[in-house]
C-alpha cells in the first residue's frame, strides 16, 4: 500500500508546506527534488539581499530555535473528561502541558482558525525562567518532568543571568512558540503579548522578523500600578506593555472601543443622528495632487483646500473624488471651508494608552483571582480587565482565542465574561505547563488553571442561569502517543537489534491505554478541532465512532470484514479509519476497499 494510506502521527513539517507551496509557484527552483538555490536567485533577482552586513537580530542560539521548528511532535493530547466541566457541550480547552510541543499537535486542525492571541510569557527578569533547561530535546523531557516516565525529573532552570545567555535564552524559547503560533491565527487574526522593559525591544524584533514589521499594530502601555515601587534605582516604573502584531494587517480591523469615554462634542443632528464637523481638508497628512482638487458646492461656489502658504503646498482632502460623489449628502459647505458629518457612534477607536481604572492593575488583578481562588499562588496576575477590554476590540462573537502561557486562566474568564456581556460563543484553548508548586491545596500551576476557570464557570452560572448553559471547558494532558511511532534517530546500528524493533513495529499499538485516548488522538491527528461532537453508531452489527455528524468514521476494531467497511462507506464519510491489525495481513482486502472508498469521494487511511 502507499503511504498516503497511512494516517500520518508526528505533527507537519511546517518547511514541508513551505516548499509545496514553492513547488507550486515556482516549479522551475526545484531539480531532482530540491530547491535549487542559484535558480531561485536567479529568478528573484534584485530581490536577493546578499550584502555581508544587513539589519536583523540574531542571538547566541538561533539557528537552534529554528530547527526545533522543523523537529516534529510525536505526541498526543489525552482526554480528561473527570476533570472537566460539561464536557459534552462545551468548545473551550484546558491543555495540560509544554507549549512548544502543543502548539506543534495544534497545527493540523487549528490551522488558520484562530482570531486573537493574547499571552504573558515569562518576563526575563533573571530569576523566573521556568522552562526545563533543555527543553530543546522535546517530548521525552517533557514526559520526565511531568513524572509520565520513570526517570529522575528534570531540573528547573533560574535564568540566572551568569549563565551569559540572559537574552539569548529567552528568544531561544519565544522563537519556536510565536513562529507555530502565526500558523495557527486566521488571515485576520492579530496577537497580543505582554511584555516589560527587559526584553520589549527584543521581543520587537523578534515579531517583526516572525510575523513581518508591516504587520505591527499596536504597543500599547498599560499603567500597571498605581504608584512606581520604592526601591526603583532611577524612575519609579508604573507601566508595562502589550505588543500587538497581524496575521495579515491589511486584513485586520478593530472593533470600537464601546466603554471609552468621547471627549468629542456631537452638537448637531439630523435624520440620521447626532454628529459633529470634521475638516475635510487636513495640514497633517502629507500632500498628493489627487488630493487637491475643487469641489462645487449646492451654491454653485467653488472650493479649493485650503494652503496656509500657496508655495509650499502640505494640505489635501481626506477623501478622493470618488467618494465626494458618492458621499455628497455628509458634506457640509460652512465658512469658506468644506466639512464631513462625523456621525456619533457606540464607542471611540482603541488608544494606545491603558491608563484608566477599567484596564486594572496588578493589584486588582491578584484581588479579583483572590476572590475566586482565594491563596492562588500568583504574584503578578494580569487583570481579567486588561484582556476583556483586548477580547472586546479584536474579536466576534465565533471567535477562538488562545493563550499558550495560560497561568491562572486570566483569558478564559475574560473571553467568558466578554460572552455574557454580547451573547457571543467565543471559544478559549489555554495551554499551561504542569510547573510544581509548593502549595497546600495545588501541586502544579495546570492544576491551578483548570480550578479558576472551573470557579469562573460556576459564578457565571450562578449570576447569568444555569439553564442549557454550554460553559465549561474539555481538559487534555499532553502524552506520549498511542502508537508506536518509528524514530528514525534512535535507529540501532546492531542488524539483529534492529530487525527486534521491526518485529516490534509490525503491531504499532505501543500502549495500553483506553479507547477513549486512541480514538482522541486519530481525532487531533486527521485534523479536526477536539471540541467536535462524538457519537458511537452501529455498523453492520460493528461499533464505529462518527465524528462531527459522519465526517469522519473511525473503526477500534483489531478485526473487521467486507461487510463493516462497505456499511461505513455507505454513510458518505469525508473520511474513514481504521486500525491496520484489524486487516489480519489481508492486503487484497485493504487495497479494495481503499479503492471502493475512493471512487465515493472518500478518504481512506489505517493507523
Amino acid at each position: 500500500m502507499s503511504e498516503d494510506t497511512q494516517l500520518p502521527l508526528a505533527s507537519p513539517d511546517p518547511v514541508a508546506d513551505l516548499l509545496a507551496q514553492l513547488r507550486a509557484a515556482a516549479p522551475q527552483v526545484f531539480s531532482e527534488g530540491r530547491v535549487d538555490f542559484d535558480k531561485l536567485k536567479a529568478m528573484l533577482g534584485d530581490q536577493i539581499d546578499q550584502s555581508p552586513e544587513r539589519y536583523g537580530l540574531t542571538w547566541a542560539g538561533k539557528g537552534d530555535a529554528f530547527r526545533n521548528v522543523r523537529a516534529p511532535s510525536i505526541g498526543t493530547l489525552l482526554p480528561m473528561p473527570e476533570d472537566s466541566v460539561n464536557w459534552d457541550q462545551s468548545e473551550n480547552l484546558i491543555i495540560e502541558g509544554d507549549n512548544l510541543e502543543v502548539l506543534k499537535l495544534l497545527q493540523k486542525p487549528y490551522h488558520g482558525k484562530v482570531k486573537m492571541i493574547y499571552i504573558d510569557p515569562p518576563y526575563n527578569t533573571g530569576n523566573d525562567f521556568i522552562y526545563p533547561d533543555n527543553y530543546r530535546q522535546g517530548l521525552d523531557d517533557y514526559l520526565r518532568f511531568s513524572g509520565q516516565i520513570n526517570e529522575e525529573g528534570i531540573l528547573q532552570s533560574t535564568n540566572k543571568e551568569r549563565s551569559g545567555r540572559f537574552h539569548s535564552d529567552w528568544l531561544s524559547m519565544m522563537y519556536p512558540r510565536l513562529f507555530l503560533a502565526r500558523n495557527l491565527l486566521r488571515d485576520d487574526g492579530v496577537i497580543f503579548v505582554s511584555i516589560d522593559d527587559n526584553e520589549v525591544h527584543n521581543l520587537r524584533m523578534l515579531m517583526n522578523e516572525v510575523f513581518g514589521e508591516e504587520n505591527f499594530v499596536v504597543q500599547f502601555i498599560w499603567k500597571s500600578k498605581s504608584g512606581g515601587a520604592n526601591d526603583s534605582r532611577f524612575v519609579a516604573t508604573d507601566h508595562e506593555y502589550v505588543l500587538g502584531f497581524a496575521r495579515n494587517a491589511a486584513a485586520l480591523s478593530f472593533n470600537l472601543d464601546k466603554q471609552a469615554t468621547v471627549t468629542t462634542n456631537y452638537n448637531l443632528k439630523d435624520e440620521k443622528g447626532e454628529y459633529s464637523l470634521d475638516r475635510l481638508d487636513k495640514q497633517s497628512l502629507g500632500y498628493v495632487e489627487s488630493l487637491d482638487f475643487p469641489i462645487k458646492g449646492p451654491d454653485g461656489k467653488i472650493y479649493t483646500v485650503h494652503h496656509k502658504d500657496k508655495a509650499n503646498k502640505i494640505a489635501r482632502w481626506r477623501w478622493g473624488k470618488d467618494t465626494v460623489a458618492s458621499r455628497g449628502e455628509e458634506l457640509v459647505f460652512k465658512d469658506g471651508f468644506v466639512y464631513t458629518k462625523n456621525y456619533k457612534k457606540e464607542g471611540a477607536i482603541p488608544r494606545s494608552l491603558l491608563i484608566e481604572d477599567r484596564f486594572g492593575r496588578t493589584r486588582t488583578g491578584k484581588t479579583s483571582l483572590a476572590e475566586i481562588l482565594p491563596n492562588a499562588p500568583f504574584d503578578n496576575p494580569k487583570p481579567h480587565k486588561l484582556v476583556e477590554f483586548l477580547v472586546r476590540i479584536a474579536t466576534d462573537e465565533q471567535s477562538i482565542i488562545l493563550d499558550f502561557f495560560a497561568g491562572s486562566g486570566t483569558t478564559a474568564h475574560a473571553a467568558m465574561t466578554v460572552n455574557v456581556e454580547d451573547g457571543g460563543h467565543r471559544k478559549a484553548i489555554l495551554v499551561q505547563l504542569p510547573e510544581p508548586i509548593d502549595n497546600s491545596t495545588f501541586s502544579t500551576i495546570a492544576q491551578v488553571t483548570r480550578e479558576r476557570v472551573r470557579r469562573v464557570i460556576a459564578k457565571l452560572n450562578k449570576e447569568n442561569g444555569n439553564k442549557k448553559s454550554t460553559r465549561g471547558f474539555r481538559a487534555f494532558k499532553l502524552s506520549s502517543s498511542n502508537f508506536r511511532i518509528w524514530n528514525a534517530e534512535r535507529t540501532p546500528d546492531d542488524p539483529a537489534k534492529l530487525a527486534e524493533q521491526l518485529q516490534l513495529y509490525a503491531d504499532n499499538s505501543g500502549q495500553a491505554r483506553g479507547e477513549q485516548d486512541i480514538l482522541y488522538e486519530l481525532i487531533l491527528k486527521s485534523g479536526l478541532p477536539l471540541s467536535v461532537t462524538v457519537t458511537a453508531i452501529k455498523v453492520a452489527g460493528a461499533t464505529a465512532w462518527s465524528v462531527d455528524n459522519n465526517k469522519l468514521l473511525i473503526l477500534l476494531n483489531n478485526s473487521t470484514s467486507r461487510e463493516v467497511l462497505r456499511a461505513m462507506i455507505a454513510l458518505q464519510p469525508q473520511q474513514m479509519l481504521c486500525l491496520d491489525a484489524a486487516f489480519n495481513g489481508d492486503d487484497a482486502l485493504k487495497t479494495s476497499i481503499v479503492l471502493e472508498a475512493k471512487s465515493h469521494g472518500i478518504s481512506f487511511r489505517t493507523v
